[in-house]
């Protein structure tokens, strides 16, 4: 009898175990996010279904290359940009080029706004769920969208040829994403309110500059060419910027402050002195706050 108990005990609990695993996958996702493996970049990479968003987005595609993003509608809202994530589980990504036909408004065409959607902007980690998909999160690790693999987008007439082709992860990404050396201990690390502010170069032109805005915005300049992206910054001194096309003056004296960010993993302050490095540890650039 006890036997008996015990296979009635085991099977019902087994029926429970499939139920919950029948369960729908928004009936998990509203919740916490199982994380199966550690943050790895390069599983980000692939043309992604959206789903679960609380915004109009949900189901459009998303595909990430390595530097390129493509967020695909229609062939009257295919919005481009740029992303960056680490192995720490950051994620950043800008949106700042469009179709023409979203630029121009085109028969059956909504103009579209070539700045990054606000549900893509509340975006800045990224974990793997229990089935090893991604999920997106906000600052709080609450989840604000779900990519689901094997998205293909419809060739249009405005579309690059390269948005329809499959993502795939190259060695140059790969080292791209490799783990960032950890910030000196003679640095403190730089938080969001500390960066916020105007910075020009600690040495050299005086007219070179890179300016942050607490809304995740930086714009600059090299002395003659005006430069912006995102950023943000994370546990550790982790810094990830994006940056958006520039014009080509030649600047004979400038300051590629933008080159600064694009290519830092870390910043930390040496007293009043922001100290840039990149993914070896090497310094990338010194600033001092201009007010």
């Amino acid at each position: 009898m006890v036997r008996q108990g015990y296979l009635t005990m085991l099977i019902a609990c087994g029926v429970l175990l499939a139920g919950c695993d029948g369960q729908s996958d928004a009936g998990r996702f509203p919740g916490t996010v199982e994380v199966s493996r550690s943050p790895m970049p390069e599983g980000l990479i692939g043309s992604w279904t959206i789903i679960d968003l609380d915004d109009p987005g949900g189901g459009r595609i998303l595909r990430l290359a390595h530097n390129e993003l493509y967020l695909v509608g229609s062939d009257c809202d295919t919005l481009g940009g740029s992303w960056r994530a680490d192995t720490d589980g950051v994620f950043l990504a800008d949106v700042y080029v469009a179709t023409a036909a979203a630029v121009e408004g085109l028969p059956g065409c909504e103009l579209a706004s070539q700045v990054t959607p606000e549900w893509l902007r509340r975006v800045t980690a990224y974990r793997f769920d229990y089935r090893g998909l991604p999920v997106l999160l906000d600052e709080l690790d609450r989840p604000v969208a779900r990519l689901v693999p094997g998205a293909t987008p419809t060739a249009g007439p405005d579309m690059l040829a390269s948005v329809l082709d499959p993502p795939v992860v190259t060695d140059e990404a790969r080292r791209a994403f490799a783990p960032a050396a950890a910030l000196p201990a003679t640095l403190v690390p730089a938080d969001p309110r500390g960066l916020v502010g105007r910075w020009a170069p600690a040495e050299g032109h005086r007219t070179a500059y890179a300016e942050f805005t607490a809304d995740g915005e930086w714009r600059g300049s090299d002395g003659c060419n005006e430069e912006s992206g995102r950023w943000i910054v994370a546990a550790g001194g982790t810094l990830l910027t994006t940056g958006r096309m520039v014009t080509a003056m030649f600047c004979a004296d400038g300051v590629s402050v933008g080159h600064w960010l694009w290519t830092a993993r870390r910043a930390g302050f040496d007293g009043d002195v922001l100290v840039l490095l990149d993914a070896e540890g090497k310094e990338t650039g010194r600033l001092r706050n201009a007010g």
